[in-house]
């Protein structure tokens, strides 16, 4: 998750608490469905905490200790600061655990996260990852409480800051879904979904022209409440840390006005990752993301896509949360992930991203809005393989800024 996405941020504080677990997922020869995968151990490498417990010198003590739990825990807090929101504090959390005791199925996860700042807005974020009984069900969450003051540009991939619209509202968001496997890696899954997003108030274009959510249809609240349909393949062992695999998902989603919806609209999600191991020496990565997301007409102008509200928040790094925004989306990212000391301590990342989205009211593609950057890694725990990700990215139309995240983006 996208722990800030600022003009300035400042990273003041991290660190990890941990109870550990033995990751079968990290041994040096992973079993992963009748595959066998070489890997880098983890678990017999450095983590931020290790530094630490040295530091207080009570590694020995920390290392006796290190076997005795099922769960790892890693916790980041963070302040930052930025021209929007003004300071921020933020505490994100991630949870890492299997649902058996013989290890058999891929981890899962819980994290959350809170934060507060001094322009009022506000959040508590939790969405998990849960897989169970030999990977034969996974459940994915995601519940939202928000109350958020933002910038919206208007729509399309070809807007400016001088079409900056200032717009606050609160919001409610819970989404469920519990998929089963039908075949080796495939599952298919269904559940429903909650977007509410009430006492919506706006400022105006600055640069005094008619804002684009006006010309689509302000109103000061939105229900979408539905139901959705999924098809899924995920070969990745480690979700939090991919070393290889893929995940591919397509997601229907059906908006109905019985369900409570203010309109009736639908959307399509699909959305593909690859993850290279380039060595069996290493665990350097050349990871791809791709994401196609179209949606209908009658979709609430806070739920169309736009750059940055994926699940985890983290598309588009290189821009604010919401730069973009159209009925259609294209996004296209890559990243090199390597090590930089042989320990594991310390890693680093390259990534460019592109997208696309539709102008209004002619729904079409206009251009590519790309960004670029490069970043840290900080192993927050281990045996989870969880790092705290600090990128900086640079964009179109003087959008630079800090992106902390814990957990690898994609």
């Amino acid at each position: 998750m996208r722990v800030s996405t600022c003009s300035l941020c400042v990273l003041i504080v991290s660190f990890s608490l941990k109870a550990y677990c033995q990751t079968d997922s990290l041994r040096s020869i992973s079993k992963q469905a009748g595959r066998n995968i070489t890997a880098i151990d983890s678990s017999k490498q450095r983590d931020f905490a290790d530094e630490i417990y040295q530091w207080l010198g009570k590694t020995q003590q920390f290392q006796k200790a290190s076997v005795s739990k099922k769960i790892n825990v890693s916790v980041v807090p963070a302040i930052g600061y930025s021209l929007t929101t003004g300071f921020a504090v933020d505490v994100t959390s991630n949870l890492a655990f299997y649902t058996s005791k013989t290890h058999d199925e891929n981890l899962s996860q819980i994290v959350s996260s809170i934060a507060y700042d001094t322009k009022t807005q506000k959040f508590f974020i939790s969405r998990s990852e849960i897989w169970a009984h030999h990977n034969d069900y996974k459940f994915v969450s995601d519940v939202r409480l928000e109350e958020y003051p933002i910038n919206t540009y208007g729509l399309g991939s070809n807007t400016t800051t001088g079409e900056t619209n200032p717009i606050k509202y609160n919001y409610v968001k819970f989404y469920g879904t519990l998929y089963k496997r039908f075949l080796p890696d495939f599952y298919l899954g269904a559940g429903y979904n909650l977007d509410y997003h009430y006492d919506i108030t706006e400022t105006g274009n600055q640069n005094g022209s008619l804002p684009d959510f006006n010309k689509y249809g302000f109103s000061t609240q939105s229900t979408s409440s539905g139901v959705n349909l999924d098809v899924l393949y995920d070969s990745r062992r480690n979700p939090i840390n991919p070393l290889n695999g893929a995940y591919a998902s397509l997601i229907y989603r059906q908006n109905l006005t019985f369900l409570g919806s203010n309109s009736y609209w639908h959307s399509w999600l699909l959305d593909l990752r690859k993850y290279y191991k380039l060595s069996p020496n290493s665990n350097n990565i050349l990871a791809f993301w791709g994401m196609a997301w179209i949606s209908s007409a009658g979709t609430p102008y806070l739920d169309l896509p736009a750059t940055g509200i994926d699940m985890y928040n983290n598309s588009g790094r290189g821009y604010a949360q919401g730069r973009f925004r159209g009925r259609d989306m294209l996004y296209l990212e890559s990243e090199y992930r390597f090590g930089i000391t042989p320990n594991g301590l310390l890693g680093g990342v390259l990534f460019v991203n592109g997208e696309s989205l539709t102008d209004y009211p002619n729904n079409q593609f206009q251009k590519v809005a790309p960004a670029i950057g490069t970043g840290i890694r900080i192993k927050a725990n281990k045996h989870s393989d969880s790092n705290i990700c600090i990128d900086y990215g640079y964009g179109i139309d003087h959008s630079h800024g800090f992106f902390v995240n814990l957990g690898e983006v994609f």
